[in-house]
């Protein structure tokens, strides 16, 4: 058995704390060797003591082995903080965000959809480089370099080889961006050649956008940058099933962190009713990631079954049920595959 993991639990913000509960009671269940360790960063920590997050947290989180986060809220607007995540992200050098999706039996759009988004996590319009000229007028800064491209485009090349894809498709816009963009294609073209069993092709973010709905068994692997990637995970949440079952792992060279896509849902904050599916299925991917690929295997499947089930599903997935039930019929199904295993 692998050794003990220590993992660092965000509960976060808005419907994060109901979430990561539910969670935490499901990986408890499964009676490994995990030392959960919590840290409070985000919205209340804040406004209690002025700071989202601390370098004293940073140091926490650090002493990990991974992370598992609930959504933290950033707030709009100047005079704000800068999102946790991201700081989260370029502080552990988590720079590709992998993101699976496939079709979800009586939630998808489309069936038989089985892509997977890498998404480079850590420069590109989301540096935080931004000012204002005046009161009128505000640039923002597209940080794209070479180092960046070249290890997330042979992380998403590497990881088709690992999982046994066939094809990655890199997203950009160069026609329009012809320097970052441009960069990014450039850098693409020239890694790819070093993957000769993968086959490569690239594509424009709006064309790709609209494939996505219209033809998206053209895609396998798709690479791209971070505004891209963020936006068309969500439209992939959205043609597989459900924005609150998606989840995603941020992996680095020495840490990673697994979380939901979604976000806080303030508006049914402390109802009962918040769906924990998809930071349950990013608890999965980080059960594969520290070696406990069985029961990886055994959570999703818990999960994808509970899904069918309109009785115990919450709202947002037109169910009947609630966080509770919802849990109890992950555990009740766990209980039962375990008992054949």
């Amino acid at each position: 058995m692998p050794r003990s993991v220590k993992v660092a639990v965000i509960p976060g913000d808005g419907i994060g704390p109901e979430i990561m509960s539910a969670t935490v009671k499901v990986l408890d269940f499964l009676k490994l060797p995990f030392e959960f360790v919590r840290v409070n960063v985000g919205r209340k920590a804040w406004e209690k003591r002025g700071a989202a997050i601390t370098d004293e947290d940073l140091d926490v989180i650090k002493s990990c082995d991974v992370v598992l986060k609930g959504p933290v809220e950033t707030p709009v607007g100047r005079g704000t903080y800068r999102s946790v995540t991201v700081t989260i992200r370029k502080e552990l050098g988590l720079y590709a965000n992998v993101r699976p999706f496939r079709s979800i039996e009586g939630l998808a759009l489309i069936p038989n959809v089985d892509i997977v988004l890498i998404r480079e996590n850590t420069e590109g319009l989301y540096s935080g480089i931004e000012f204002r000229i005046g009161e009128d007028t505000a640039l923002g800064i597209r940080v794209i370099t070479r180092q960046a491209c070249e290890r997330i485009l042979r992380f998403a090349f590497e990881y088709a080889r690992r999982n046994g894809r066939k094809k990655v498709t890199a997203v950009h816009k160069a026609n329009i961006l012809k320097e970052t963009c441009g960069l990014f294609l450039e850098v693409a073209k020239e890694v790819s050649t070093e993957y000769s069993d993968i086959a490569y092709d690239h594509a424009h973010v709006d064309a790709v956008a609209y494939d996505l709905l219209k033809r998206p068994e053209r895609f396998d692997v798709i690479v791209t940058t971070n505004l891209f990637g963020d936006i068309l995970s969500d439209e992939l949440a959205g043609i597989t099933g459900s924005i609150g079952v998606a989840a995603s792992a941020n992996v680095g060279d020495k840490y990673a962190m697994f979380e939901a896509i979604h976000g806080t849902a303030p508006d049914i904050a402390g109802k009962g009713i918040a769906n924990p599916a998809g930071l349950m299925l990013a608890a999965s991917m980080m059960l594969n990631h520290v070696g406990f690929s069985r029961e990886a295997d055994l959570l999703r499947s818990a999960v994808m079954r509970a899904l069918t089930m309109k009785k115990v599903c919450t709202p947002d997935v037109g169910g009947r049920g609630n966080t509770d039930t919802f849990t109890s019929a992950v555990l009740d199904e766990l209980s039962k595959m375990m008992s054949v295993v």
